[in-house]
């Protein structure tokens, strides 16, 4: 009995021993010892600094990504192997132009022309009317599109294909399309996704100040990184567009070089349709702060004007547009040595395999579409270019046409 006892305290005893902590000098400390402790320090410090690189490197791409902009994005269709080349139509653009201004109009009352509007146009009145009463003078069968002008280039080109179709079923006429700004991209997206259902119906595509590459104005505005990011452009832009215009985003965002190129990639322009494109370059000079552009009219209530006779009175809604577009060009200008006119670029403007119209004179964005109060009589006026872009159409189609039949025999 007492050997049992003994063994159970000695056993007990060794358990305790192997459980306490071990004492040195009066001091307890675990048998693992500090060199887990400093590990865990080792790693934590590690993982902190490589915290702190990424957060520097994402931070020193987001700045490059912000000096950067879109400098690798503009002209970048002019780069693009695969797209195909352009003519210069500037010299027999000026000589129709120049007809035009003595009197020689050539477009053909066989065809109807449509007028395909841009981004905003709802919400400026005015936009092409000049140029469609120009040409109901000359006798012409004139159409504006009655698109949403900040809807999607989807949607538009769904539209406007059923536009085409409800003219051409209507007149028995084939169809010439003018696109301005948006309108262009707009147009040519709806004969690049429905040709098959239009190729009879569809004439030629003019496209006028359009960007057809991209926008670096959308793009700065919208991609992450960019400017939008800094001033809250992006949010402003989708409460003006959704809330206030009830349009949908995707309309500028459509214009983004990102989006461009996805849908270039997938559509292709049929080769067989004449395409004429159009771009110029705004002025910068200090005069142009005074222009004044009238974009609405606004009608007062009969007997309220002095000289209204009993009818409502109208008074023009005049903005400085010319102004603004010599604005935004000077900053495309000073950022990316771009010439551009206020909106759109010139590189970015031209549409792969089209005869091409670079004129020299000055002329913004908003010129081709709201008449200036102070235009220069002596030289052409919008409804006039429209007028001289479609007739170089006609030519570029008939002679198209032409080497079509040449090809065939």
């Amino acid at each position: 009995m007492h050997s049992s006892g003994s063994l159970s305290s000695s056993s007990e005893s060794s358990k305790a021993e192997t459980d306490a902590p071990c004492i040195h000098d009066g001091t307890s400390r675990n048998l693992a010892g500090p060199s887990s402790q400093n590990a865990s320090v080792v790693v934590q410090s590690t993982q902190t600094n490589q915290d702190g690189i990424s957060l520097f490197q994402g931070l020193l791409e987001r700045v490059q990504r912000t000096v950067r902009g879109s400098a690798d994005d503009i002209g970048w269709l002019q780069r693009d192997l695969e797209m195909p080349s352009v003519e210069d139509g500037t010299e027999r653009f000026m000589e129709i132009l120049d007809d035009i201004r003595h009197g020689l109009h050539k477009l053909p009352n066989s065809m109807v022309y449509l007028l395909v509007p841009g981004l905003f146009s709802n919400h400026g009145p005015l936009y092409f009317t000049g140029t469609k009463t120009y040409f109901s003078k000359m006798g012409l069968a004139c159409h504006i599109a009655k698109i949403h002008s900040e809807a999607s280039v989807e949607k538009n080109a769904r539209e406007i294909k059923e536009y085409i179709e409800e003219i051409y079923w209507g007149s028995r006429k084939r169809v010439l399309l003018l696109g301005h700004s948006k309108g262009g991209v707009d147009a040519a997206a709806a004969l690049t996704m429905y040709w098959t259902d239009l190729k009879d119906k569809v004439a030629g595509l003019a496209v006028a100040q359009s960007p057809y590459g991209g926008s670096p104005i959308a793009s700065d505005i919208l991609r992450e990184g960019q400017l939008g990011d800094y001033v809250n452009v992006r949010k402003l832009m989708e409460i003006l567009i959704s809330k206030v215009m009830k349009g949908d985003i995707q309309a500028l965002e459509d214009l983004t070089y990102e989006r461009r190129k996805e849908f270039l990639k997938k559509h292709h322009l049929p080769q067989e349709l004449p395409v004429v494109s159009f771009h110029t370059e705004a002025s910068i000079s200090p005069a142009v702060l005074a222009t004044l552009s009238r974009v609405a009219h606004a009608e007062l209530p009969a007997g309220f004007a002095p000289l209204s006779a009993g009818q409502p009175a109208k008074l023009p809604v005049i903005l400085p547009v010319g102004a603004a577009m010599a604005a935004c060009a000077q900053l495309l200008q000073t950022r990316y040595g771009e010439k551009s006119d206020g909106l759109v670029t010139r590189r970015d403007a031209e549409v792969p395999g089209s005869v091409v119209v670079r004129p020299k004179r000055k002329l913004d964005h908003a010129w081709m579409v709201y008449s200036s109060l102070n235009d220069d009589p002596s030289e052409a006026d919008a409804s006039q270019v429209c007028e001289a872009l479609l007739a170089l159409l006609v030519e570029v189609g008939q002679k198209k046409m032409h080497e079509l039949a040449k090809k065939d025999e």
